[in-house]
C-alpha cells in the first residue's frame, strides 16, 4: 500500500513540476476602467469631491496634442479637467 501511495505521489509531483506541463489559461474578469472613472479617481486624489461619475466628454476646442481637456459630470458637481503628461490635473469646478 505504501509503495502504491508513494508511486502516486511521485507521479503527481513529477507532473506538477515538469517543464513540459503547460498551465491552462484561466478566464480573468477585469472591469475596464472608463475615462469618467479614471478622471474621477484623479481629481479625488487632488482633494475634489466626485460622489459618482456620470459621464466624461473630451473638450476638443480646448484640447491640444499634449494637453487633453475633459468635462466630467459627477452627481454632486461638474468639472473641467486639463491633463498634461506627468503633471497634476488642472481642475476647474463649473457648477
Amino acid at each position: 500500500m505504501y509503495k502504491l501511495l508513494a508511486s502516486i505521489l511521485l507521479a503527481a509531483s513529477a507532473a506538477l513540476f515538469s517543464p513540459f506541463v503547460r498551465a491552462q489559461p484561466t478566464a480573468t474578469l477585469v472591469a475596464a476602467e472608463t475615462p469618467q472613472e479614471i478622471l474621477a479617481a484623479q481629481i479625488r486624489m487632488q482633494g475634489f469631491a466626485c460622489d459618482k461619475p456620470l459621464g466624461a466628454v473630451r473638450d476638443k476646442k480646448r484640447s491640444r496634442p499634449d494637453h487633453a481637456v475633459w468635462i466630467l459630470k459627477c452627481r454632486n458637481a461638474t468639472y473641467r479637467i486639463g491633463r498634461a503628461p506627468d503633471m497634476a490635473a488642472k481642475v476647474e469646478p463649473l457648477r
